[in-house]
């Protein structure tokens, strides 16, 4: 008995499926549902774009926020740091002085007390602790260094070079940042007249000044306010208003209850010109600009790396990839931060 002459397609000749397609594609497209994206297609080039993009704009907001973190916190980092060491460097200095110095014991100076010239600062390098600033009315405790440049200010409120010291006759000065690096000036424009501020130096003694004039604001270039005086003056510099650097805030006090020690043979006479070596109350070191490039270079260079390689990593170790390329990168965007910094004014 002849079989029955069933009409076989192509599809079925061949082992596939009905629709012409092999059976194992048949049921991939089954699995993924009729309209999945077919496998090796890719977004186009207008997508991709948006989409990166995004991301980038994604990443700068975070680069944002990480610096003004860094600002405001990392900086205060480094500054607590720098003045633990320089707690120790002046204590060491004090107790020296008191062990070689008869009648050092006498912490404070008040009126009709005797004070010869001692262990002085004169000696102290850049960036070394000079003085012991205290103000009381705004919460300010910090060691004072020798120096104003930014290396300095990172450490603590610095001592301008050329003025006399605390507790001399004539103008000491002394500059402080506002908002990074411990911020030891952030309310300075809160100081009435009458608010002591206390300063004691290397030999142990501290003198007493008291406000004897509103704060006031000049411009950054604006040195009269460091020109010598014939009374012992202290005068207190910050950038106005804060987080900006458009002016500059300037506090004076005069010293209190006794007469002023002798200035020294190295700051500049009552009455003469400002010291020539203050140009301005605080601006950037241009110089940092290569160094800031440089290290933004590298923060993008490694970032597009890290996005190509994470491209090509399976889905399941892709959270590791981030992990690793953002510690990577957060190096470098370290050192841009720093460097940043460095072109801001000192005092900021």
């Amino acid at each position: 008995m002849t079989s029955p002459i069933h009409e076989v397609g192509p599809a079925a000749t061949e082992g596939g499926a009905p629709d012409g397609r092999p059976a194992g594609e048949s049921r991939r497209l089954f699995r993924r549902g009729a309209h999945a994206t077919p496998k090796g297609e890719r977004l186009g080039p207008v997508r991709r774009g948006v989409r990166e993009l995004g991301l980038a704009l994604i990443t700068l907001g975070v680069i944002i926020l990480l610096f003004v973190l860094y600002q405001l916190f990392g900086t205060g980092l480094a500054e607590a740091h720098s003045q633990t060491q320089l707690a120790k460097q002046f204590n060491a200095a004090v107790s020296a002085a008191k062990a070689t110095t008869p009648g050092a014991d006498n912490p404070t100076l008040g009126a009709g007390s005797a004070a010869t010239a001692g262990p002085g600062e004169t000696s102290v390098p850049p960036g070394g602790a000079i003085d012991h600033l205290v103000i009381p009315r705004i919460g300010v405790n910090k060691f004072v260094v020798q120096g104003v440049q930014l290396d300095d200010l990172m450490k603590g409120p610095g001592h301008y070079p050329g003025t006399v010291y605390p507790g001399e006759a004539g103008n000491a000065a002394i500059a402080g940042h506002r908002t990074t690096y411990g911020a030891p000036f952030f309310d300075l424009n809160e100081l009435s007249v009458g608010d002591p501020i206390y300063v004691t130096d290397r030999a142990g003694r501290t003198f007493v000044y008291k406000v004897s004039r509103p704060p006031q604001v000049v411009s950054p270039d604006d040195v009269s306010v460091l020109a010598p005086t014939p009374f012992a003056q202290l005068t207190l510099t910050t950038c106005n208003p804060r987080f900006e650097a458009t002016s500059r805030l300037v506090v004076v006090a005069r010293l209190s209850g006794r007469p002023p020690l002798p200035a020294t043979a190295t700051t500049p006479p009552s009455g003469g010109p400002a010291p020539a070596a203050v140009t301005s109350l605080g601006t950037g070191e241009s110089k940092a600009w290569p160094a800031a490039i440089g290290f933004g270079a590298l923060v993008v260079l490694l970032w597009i790396g890290v996005r190509i390689g994470i491209n090509r990593t399976r889905r399941w170790t892709r959270l590791a990839a981030y992990v690793i390329g953002i510690a990577v990168c957060l190096v470098p965007l370290w050192f841009f931060f720093e460097n940043v910094i460095r072109l801001l004014p000192p005092s900021i």
